[in-house]
């Protein structure tokens, strides 16, 4: 079978779309490029259509190793949608070729997770619990649908939203939106127990922000723990500033509610 490519923007920017394309950029005349193409043409007929193989010979093709900076052979690229997603240069292994694969392929459940997502910014919470949950019960280990999952459920089941994601790893990807889960989670916990919190003058806006975070309020809530913050900034083991962190990496710093906020935050911790 042959990989090379007649149309690089049908054969692999188009493809991409649909499935993602590895590409292999080579010459005759390169010693490496021989070793590794076989390899990669091996698992290329193993992956069952979950990815396909395109050669690109930088030699016929100098304007495309021109386009992609190629300086050193063989260079492998990976494209999704139409992007370079992931790359290696040089020989490896086929083992470890593999495990490259399975790090910098994208789940072939990202058109649901994606849809998941959708739902959620929409705030339709039980449908993009159905659809997580059939992700899930394909692929148990699921990063994304699982702090996603962990995302709709917590503020109405803040322990199972919690549960979902206490295994993920420091070194994940999802580790920041996990952590934000599980302190989050915390807090809803700390707030059926309000008696145990020490008594301060900032007590009452500190319970008060953990109302208004219950609430999903997180405006309202990033305030009052800004406050506290900015009063005794230390209260309950730094509780406030926990509190501010966890919203907005749950948010996203992107968000127009965090954006607000940060300067102030900033401002008010190291002042």
């Amino acid at each position: 079978m042959s990989y090379e490519i007649h149309d690089f923007r049908k054969d692999v920017i188009e493809r991409s779309y649909n499935t993602p394309v590895l590409v292999d950029f080579w010459a005759e005349w390169c010693a490496p490029c021989r070793i590794l193409g076989p390899t990669l043409e091996a698992l290329a007929a193993q992956a069952g259509g979950e990815w396909g193989l395109a050669k690109v010979n930088t030699e016929v093709h100098r304007e495309l190793a021109a386009e992609y900076g190629i300086q050193s052979i063989p260079n492998v690229k990976l494209f999704v949608d139409g992007e370079v997603r992931d790359e290696f240069v040089g020989v490896m292994p086929e083992e470890t070729i593999r495990k490259w694969l399975k790090n910098a392929l994208p789940s072939k459940f990202r058109q649901q997770i994606a849809e998941a997502r959708s739902l959620l910014s929409q705030d339709r919470l039980e449908d993009a619990k159905a659809v997580l949950q059939d992700v899930l019960e394909q692929d148990n280990g699921n990063e994304d649908a699982r702090v996603l999952l962990a995302t709709a459920l917590l503020f109405s089941d803040y322990s199972d939203a919690a549960e979902r994601v206490k295994d993920i790893s420091p070194a994940s990807d999802f580790a920041q939106a996990a952590d934000a889960i599980t302190t989050i989670a915390e807090l809803f916990e700390l707030r059926r127990h309000i008696e145990t919190l020490p008594e301060s003058d900032v007590k009452e806006d500190f319970v008060e922000g953990l109302n208004l975070l219950y609430r999903r309020e997180f405006d309202g809530a990033l305030t009052k723990f800004i406050t506290v913050l900015s009063v005794r900034r230390s209260y309950h083991d730094n509780a406030a500033k926990k509190a501010c962190v966890a919203i907005f990496n749950f948010l996203g710093q992107d968000h127009e509610i965090s954006q607000k906020h940060r300067r102030d935050f900033s401002s008010t911790l190291y002042a």
